[in-house]
C-alpha cells in the first residue's frame, strides 16, 4: 500500500539487499493495508552481492535455499555467483514493484522509540522518518570498514595491497604473483579463480579451515525441474537440500570425530599424493565450531594440483620490498598481496537506538525468538543462519513479522514489546561461532537465553515450528499508544 505521508509509515525496512527485498514481498502479500518504505544507504538494490565485486564472488550456499521461498531459483548452477544472485534479487524487486517504494542514499543514523505515541523516529541524512514498526534487514557487518589487520613493514611493500571488501574495478593481475592472506570464504573463493591467469597464487594462513567440496549443479534437482512444475520442483529440492544440512550439522555436534575423518579422507582424494593435510586442511576446532568453506567442484584442490596455487601454514614477521616475510624465515614474493581478513560486524547496521529517551544496546538484551529483543519493542532485525542459507530464516522472519502486526491490528494495541521472566538468563552469543570476527564483535551482539522463546537455535525445522505456527502472546507485552496499562496475554 501506498503512503499517505513521505515521512510517515507503518513500517520501515532498513536495506534493499536479500533480506530487505524478501521482507517487503512478505508485507505486502500478507499486510495489503500497511505502509511501508525501504531506506537503502547505497545508490543500488543488492546488499551484499552489489557490494562485493572480487574475482569469483559467489554463494557459500546452495541457491534452493539461498533463494525466496516464494521465487524458483531455475538456473542449473545451485552454487551461483554473484551478478547472479544480484539478478535474482533484482527481478524480485521488479516483479513485485517495490523500486518506487525504495529511498536510495538513505543512511540510517539513529531511531528513537515513544511510547506515547508508539512510533519510531528515525534520523537519515535526508532529514527523519517515522514508524510504527521497525524491520532491520541491514545484515551483521560494517560496508564502510573492513576488518584490516597491520604489519610492519607495509610502507615498504612495492606492489599493490586490497581488501576484498574494495575491490579496484579494473585490477589486472593476469601473470603476478598473488599472496591472498587468509583461509576464509573469501580466500577460498579468490585463489582458484585468480590462478587462471596470475602467475601463482597462494593462500597464506595463520591455521586451516574446514573445506568441503561439492558439485556447483545439483543433479537431483536439474532432473526434477525437468519433469515437474516449477514451483513444486523447487519446494522438493529445497526441503531436500534443508533436511540434509540440518542432518550434516548434528553429525558435527554429534559425532565430530566421524565428520573430521570423513572430511579429511574426501580431501585426500582431491589432492596430490602425500600432500600435508594435517598442517594445512586440519584445523585444532571441529567442524561447525567455525563456517565450514565450500569448495564447488574441487576447484582449489584442483588449482593446488596443477601447480598454479598452494597454501602455506605460517605467521608474518613483517611486509617488505618484493612480497612477505615469514617467521619460518621464507620470503613470500607477491606482487599483489590481498588482505581476506575477514569483515567487521556491527548491530543494526551502526545506528544508535534509544527507547524513551534512554540509550540501548542489543548486546544487553536477549534475543526473542531470534528475531526480537527483550525491552525494545516493535523493532525486529533480519539474522540468518551460521550454519545454513541465510535466506530460509530471513523468510520465516518476514513471515512472523507479518503474523504480528496483523495480530497487533486485529486486537487493537499499538506497542509489542518481548518481556522476559525473571528466569531467563542469558547464555551464550546468540551467533554462536567461535571464529574470530564473531569473537572480536562479541560486545555488539545480542546474547541467546536459557530456554524457549528466548533460546536461539541454528535450527530451520525448529524455527518453522516457532515462527510460523508457534505463539504471538508467549512473554509478550501489549500496549496501546499513550497507554500507562500495558496488557499481557495469555499465550495462544
Amino acid at each position: 500500500m501506498q503512503a499517505v505521508s513521505s515521512t510517515e509509515f507503518d513500517v520501515l525496512i532498513i536495506g534493499a539487499g536479500l533480506s530487505g527485498i524478501g521482507a517487503a514481498v512478505h508485507l505486502q502479500r500478507n499486510c495489503p493495508n500497511e505502509t511501508f518504505a525501504i531506506l537503502e544507504s547505497r545508490e543500488a538494490v543488492g546488499g551484499t552481492w552489489d557490494l562485493f565485486r572480487y574475482p569469483g564472488i559467489r554463494s557459500d550456499s546452495d541457491m534452493y535455499t539461498l533463494g525466496y521461498d516464494f521465487k524458483p531459483w531455475t538456473s542449473p548452477k545451485a552454487i551461483a555467483d554473484g551478478p547472479s544472485i544480484r539478478d535474482y534479487i533484482h527481478e524480485t524487486a521488479a516483479e513485485h514493484d517495490l523500486t518506487r517504494h525504495i529511498r536510495f542514499g538513505h543512511k540510517v543514523t539513529a531511531a528513537a522509540w515513544d511510547s506515547a505515541t508508539a512510533r519510531w523516529t528515525v534520523t537519515t541524512n535526508h532529514g527523519p522518518l517515522t514508524c510504527r514498526f521497525l524491520h532491520m534487514c541491514s545484515g551483521y557487518y560494517n560496508y564502510a570498514e573492513a576488518y584490516r589487520p597491520t604489519w610492519d613493514g607495509e610502507a615498504d611493500f612495492k606492489g599493490t595491497i586490497i581488501h576484498p571488501q574494495f575491490w579496484p574495478e579494473h585490477l589486472d593481475y593476469s601473470g603476478k604473483r598473488v599472496v591472498v592472506i587468509g583461509s576464509g570464504a573469501t580466500a577460498v573463493t579468490l585463489v582458484p579463480v585468480m590462478a587462471q591467469t596470475a602467475a601463482h597464487v597462494t593462500m597464506l594462513q595463520r591455521s586451516p579451515t574446514w573445506m568441503a567440496s561439492g558439485a556447483s549443479s545439483d543433479r537431483i534437482a536439474n532432473a526434477l525441474k525437468a519433469i515437474l512444475p516449477a514451483r513444486l520442483a523447487y519446494r522438493l529440492i529445497r526441503w531436500k537440500n534443508v533436511s540434509f544440512n540440518q542432518w550434516f550439522y548434528k553429525q558435527t555436534r554429534e559425532r565430530p570425530a566421524r565428520v573430521r575423518e570423513a572430511l579429511l579422507k574426501r580431501l585426500a582424494r582431491q589432492l596430490p599424493a602425500g600432500y600435508d593435510l594435517e598442517t594445512h586442511l586440519t584445523p585444532r576446532y571441529n567442524p561447525w565450531d567455525q563456517r565450514l568453506c565450500l569448495v564447488p567442484d574441487g576447484d582449489l584442490f584442483t588449482a593446488i594440483t596443477a601447480g598454479k596455487a598452494e597454501i602455506v601454514t605460517d605467521h608474518i614477521e613483517k611486509f617488505e620490498a618484493g612480497g612477505i616475510r615469514l617467521k619460518s624465515g621464507k620470503l613470500l614474493e607477491a606482487d599483489i598481496i590481498v588482505t581476506a581478513t575477514g569483515l567487521k560486524l556491527q548491530a543494526l547496521g551502526g545506528m544508535q537506538l534509544t527507547v524513551g529517551g534512554q540509550p540501548r544496546r542489543i548486546a544487553d538484551c536477549i534475543a526473542y525468538k531470534g528475531l526480537m529483543f527483550s525491552g525494545i519493542p516493535n523493532l525486529a532485525w533480519t539474522f540468518g543462519y551460521i550454519n545454513a542459507s541465510w535466506t530460509l530464516r530471513a523468510d520465516l522472519i518476514a513471515d512472523y513479522v507479518c503474523r504480528l502486526l496483523n495480530h497487533m491490528r486485529a486486537t487493537g494495541v499499538d506497542i509489542a514489546t518481548p518481556t522476559a521472566a525473571p528466569d531467563v538468563v542469558p547464555e551464550r552469543l546468540a551467533m554462536d561461532l567461535s571464529s574470530g570476527y564473531v569473537q572480536r564483535a562479541a560486545d555488539a551482539l545480542p546474547r541467546s537465553g536459557n530456554r524457549a522463546p528466548w533460546l536461539v537455535v541454528p535450527s530451520y525445522h525448529y524455527d518453522r515450528k516457532i515462527l510460523l505456527d508457534g505463539s504471538l502472546t508467549e512473554e509478550m507485552v501489549f500496549a496501546k499508544a499513550h497507554s500507562v496499562t500495558p496488557m499481557l496475554e495469555a499465550a495462544e
